[in-house]
């Protein structure tokens, strides 16, 4: 062999480790150890609403203040790509997975995968139904059940004086979902014990403005006499407030208008008297994302479940708070 074919050889061979090496394990891992930073990997629900862009940007904000490396993916709210997403963060080797489930249910078999890579799984905002409770190290989030406990104590206090039927139209968060499930049975679980309220009406509304208008034009054709819409969020409420004044009646008062979230534009519709009572549902959660992660990592015991601390607001109350609000 000639001294060239000998040095192209050579310089063949020393290209093809170069390349094994770049690839071996995967870059962002190698990187990852090398920098010495946190990675978290988190599955977002997606951005159907005010409430879920600010919980975005919060998360991402708080990651970029802790020095934590965030590979966020949107599921567009489907439970098929959040599943992917978390397979995807496992064959990077992330260091914690964090994310929202779209639904309760279904979510063992990944959860098992995670765990058999020794990635330990965080809740945020919502809750899994599941049996097995080592799939998940911690939940950090609303009481959703205490929320529409908080909107049910509100109607039976505004309508304890109030003679005859008290007809309710709800629109329902995603099927399936957490805060659906729970706002719906706190809501009834308090208005159980009150005969005059009747829910005549109760649709999903998929927790966004557009199906929100949509569901309530069709209860407003379907249902004779509606005295009190709630909403599981406040989006859904915004919709309805359309439908509503384009039917040719005014909300919060010839429908009387309660909500969850306690989102900004809600807080301007209750000072316009268009929105009665709103629950709120903290969405900023990046910070103790951020530092519960960072337990979990180093290997500190850290609590199960962690609620947010939130309010409940009247229009006064939201009218005061608009100027200052984040969200």
């Amino acid at each position: 062999m000639s001294k060239r074919a000998v040095a192209a050889a050579a310089l063949a061979g020393a290209m093809i480790l170069g390349l094994s090496a770049c690839s071996s394990g995967g870059g962002s891992s190698d990187s990852k150890k090398s920098d010495g930073k946190l990675v978290i990997g988190f599955a977002q629900v997606g951005a159907e609403s005010g409430w879920r862009t600010a919980n975005t940007k919060s998360i991402q904000d708080a990651a970029k203040k802790a020095g934590v490396t965030l590979k966020f993916s949107d599921a567009q709210q489907k439970q098929e790509n959040q599943i992917k997403a978390i397979r995807s963060f496992i064959q990077q080797k992330v260091d914690v997975i964090a994310f929202s489930p779209v639904v309760e249910s279904g979510w063992d078999t990944v959860l098992k995968e995670a765990k058999a890579a020794k990635i330990p799984v965080i809740l945020t905002d919502r809750s899994v139904d599941s049996k097995d409770e080592s799939l998940y190290v911690s939940f950090l989030g609303s009481d959703f059940v205490e929320e529409g406990k908080k909107v049910g104590d509100w109607l039976v206090k505004e309508y304890q004086n109030t003679p005859g039927d008290v007809n309710i139209v709800q629109l329902e968060g995603t099927t399936g979902s957490a805060p659906a499930n729970d706002r719906k049975s706190g809501f009834a679980d308090v208005i159980k014990g009150e005969p005059k309220f009747k829910i005549v009406a109760s649709q999903t509304g998929d927790f966004t403005r557009a199906k929100g208008k949509e569901v309530m034009q069709a209860f407003l054709k379907s249902q004779p006499k509606i005295d009190v819409l709630y909403a599981h969020n406040d989006d859904m409420a915004l919709g309805a407030i359309q439908a509503i004044e384009e039917a040719g009646k005014k909300p919060g008062t010839d429908i009387k208008i309660v909500s969850v979230d306690g989102v900004k534009d809600a807080f301007t519709a209750m000072s316009q008297g268009k929105i009665n009572y709103d629950v709120e549902c903290n969405p900023l959660l990046g910070d103790q994302l951020m530092e519960l992660a960072k337990k979990v990592k180093a290997g500190e015991t850290v609590e199960r479940r962690i609620k947010t601390v939130e309010g409940t607001f009247t229009p006064e109350q939201a009218t005061a708070a608009l100027p200052n609000r984040q969200y």
